[in-house]
Formats: C-alpha cells, sequence, structure tokens
C-alpha cells in the first residue's frame, strides 16, 4: 500500500506520472510489451527498466549467434532486446542430447548421430536464473570451452573465451518466505567457480547489467531524460533519486553511480561501461541513494553487508567484479516505505 501512495504522488492528481521517473526491476523471464496499471497510476513499458534492459546497448552483438540462458519467454526476450540470431539452452540440448548427463530419467536412450550442421555460437547471453541449473552450467560451460562448437572437443580452451553479457547479479532476493532466496548472482557465482576451477582462468563478461552497474544507471538517466522532454520540462535535469530495498544493490550501485558523475565533473578519466551508446553528455549532478525498510533490508539491521574494520567479518553479497567499499552501503536516507521516499524527494525539491 505505501508503495502503490508514492506511485499516487507521482501522479499528481492524473491517471499518468506527472514527474520524470522509472522502475527497475530485476523481474525473470518476461517483457514488457504494453502498458499495464498500478492501483490507480498508468505506467508505460519505457518507464520500466528490467536488469537486462541495457543490452540494447550492445549493438556491436546483435547479429552474432548468441546461446541464451534463462526461463520464460527467451526468444521473444532476447528478440526485444535486438538480438536476432539466438538458441536457447533447451534446443541446444535437444541438438546435442549427450551434453545433458546430471539427470539419470534426460539420459539419451541410445546413441546419436553427430551434428555437422549445428552453427557456431559467437556469445552467450544470462538473462536469469535458469531453471534447470545444473543443464544450463553444463551446457554454457561446453559452449565456452569449445569456443562454441559443443559436439565438438579442443584440445586447449580457448582464452579469452566467447563474448559473455549478463544481468541481474542479485545474489539472494526477498519473496514470499523468511528467508532470502538465491537469484541470478548465486548462478553466475556458480558458473564462474567452475569456470575458473576447470581452466585455472577468471570468466570475463563483455557486460554486466542491472544494479548497481553503472551502465544501468546511465541508461535510466536517458529514458528519464526522454520522459521530461516528452512532458516539455526545458530545464536540465541535475539530481537523480534512486529508491530501494537492498543496500548491496540499490544503495551501491546509485552511490557507486554518484562516485562516478563526480569523477566525470572533475575531468578524471571514467571507467568504460561496455556498449555502444549514445554520445550526448549528461547533465546530472548528483545520484542520492533512499534505501527503504520494506524488503531484503529492515530498518533494524545495524551493519552493512560487507567486513568491518572491527569486529566480525561480515560477507559482501555485491558481485565479483565490485570491490567492497564500506561508504558505498551507507545510503543517502533512511526511510521506512517507498511512500516516504516519494515525500522525502518531494520536500528535497521543493515540491512538497
Amino acid at each position: 500500500m505505501a508503495a502503490l501512495s508514492g506511485l499516487g504522488a507521482l501522479r499528481a492528481g492524473c491517471r499518468v506520472w506527472r514527474f520524470p521517473a522509472r522502475l527497475s526491476a530485476g523481474l525473470r523471464g518476461c517483457w514488457l510489451q504494453r502498458g499495464y496499471v498500478v492501483g490507480r497510476t498508468e505506467v508505460d513499458p519505457d518507464q520500466v527498466i528490467l536488469s537486462h534492459s541495457p543490452m540494447k546497448l550492445f549493438l556491436q552483438y546483435h547479429n552474432k549467434r548468441m546461446l541464451v540462458s534463462g526461463q520464460g519467454p527467451l526468444l521473444e526476450n532476447a528478440r526485444a532486446l535486438g538480438f536476432q540470431n539466438v538458441v536457447t539452452v533447451d534446443e541446444l540440448r535437444l541438438t546435442f542430447p549427450e551434453l545433458d548427463m546430471v539427470d539419470l530419467e534426460r539420459r539419451p536412450k541410445k546413441n546419436t548421430c553427430p551434428r555437422n550442421d549445428f552453427s557456431a555460437v559467437e556469445g552467450v547471453l544470462l538473462l536469469g536464473e535458469p531453471v534447470r541449473w545444473e543443464t544450463s552450467l553444463q551446457l554454457i560451460m561446453d559452449v565456452l570451452l569449445s569456443n562454441g562448437n559443443p559436439g565438438a572437443g579442443l584440445v586447449a580452451a580457448p582464452y579469452p573465451h566467447l563474448p559473455v553479457l549478463a544481468s541481474n547479479m542479485d545474489l539472494l532476493w526477498m519473496a514470499e518466505a523468511k528467508m532470502p532466496r538465491f537469484g541470478h548472482g548465486t548462478f553466475l557465482l556458480c558458473l564462474e567457480t567452475i569456470y575458473r576451477k576447470v581452466t585455472g582462468k577468471e570468466l570475463k563478461y563483455e557486460g554486466l547489467m542491472g544494479k548497481p552497474s553503472i551502465l544501468t544507471y546511465q541508461y535510466a538517466e536517458d529514458i528519464i531524460r526522454q520522459q521530461a522532454e516528452r512532458r516539455g520540462w526545458s530545464a536540465p535535469i541535475r539530481r537523480l533519486y534512486a529508491i530501494g530495498d537492498n543496500p548491496v544493490s540499490d544503495v551501491f550501485g546509485a552511490n557507486l553511480f554518484n562516485q562516478y558523475l563526480q569523477t566525470a565533473k572533475r575531468g578524471e578519466k571514467e571507467p568504460g561501461t561496455g556498449g555502444q551508446q549514445k554520445s550526448r553528455p549528461s547533465t546530472i549532478q548528483s545520484c542520492a541513494s533512499i534505501l527503504v525498510c520494506t524488503g531484503i533490508h529492515s530498518c533494524q539491521d545495524s551493519a552493512p553487508e560487507g567486513p568491518t574494520s572491527g569486529g566480525p567479518e561480515l560477507p559482501f553479497h555485491g558481485h565479483r567484479d565490485f570491490s567492497f567499499s564500506p561508504e558505498l552501503l551507507e545510503a543517502s536516507h533512511v526511510v521506512r516505505d517507498v511512500n516516504e521516499a516519494v515525500q522525502l524527494v518531494f520536500q528535497q525539491e521543493g515540491w512538497a
């Protein structure tokens, strides 16, 4: 109810949002094709960014043959992102049934003839956690170790390996259960660990999408700017506010993006974020993080999810490629729920 109240405040008495805003979600196995209604508020698909949405920026891979992992309408999702030549893990398994050997019931009952008509895979798309982890882990490894030809064997695994694009790095997420559930970040951790154990080398990503990736916030900035222009806002947007319930993805990501913005303002060299982005200069000067206590974070939590200088060392739940920094887990503001967060933004901007 608090979230609906917060979204209602953005409507300002209208059915559509009167303020530039976007919803970011790591929705599993779905793509928004048309608008929908939250409470009494109409939400356009362009106002929703899924964790894999920034993959649209990786134009250099859109015509390559990509293996896609996840669940739901994978072919439709991949094509909506711009990838026109994709094969799913299930399709690969049907082509090479001898590769999937963990489940005794699914093992082929008779020998199969080698396939010579299979077009080599040129990259891997990891959109979200799959249903059968053992099958996806095995076949993705087969593709990486065989340089895209899983029906053949190589004397040595190629390195660098085929390009890998991944989205949604959350190790855990909160559902109806009392304890957090495994997220796609856990699947990525399994894949990285297996690859390193087998090859002795690190699995590399051409792009990591979803919070806390800087690329995701740059993509969101562009979407918000487009919304403002459609509403006739002539003044440039200077400040962003990021609301979320997960310190390791939401707060860490917003603070990391703010750090990136400050580095850019000082004229220092900015780290690359991948993708082929538009060269339009940014007008954003800061990004404030607002932590709500209605999800994976509880307001009674007093310690960040990472190592501390004093007392017992706590594990950092962020992705391997994002170094732990205690200050990045400290939210600019902590409030009870989304409605309080929206009201706080109104106060900060003088809209209350």
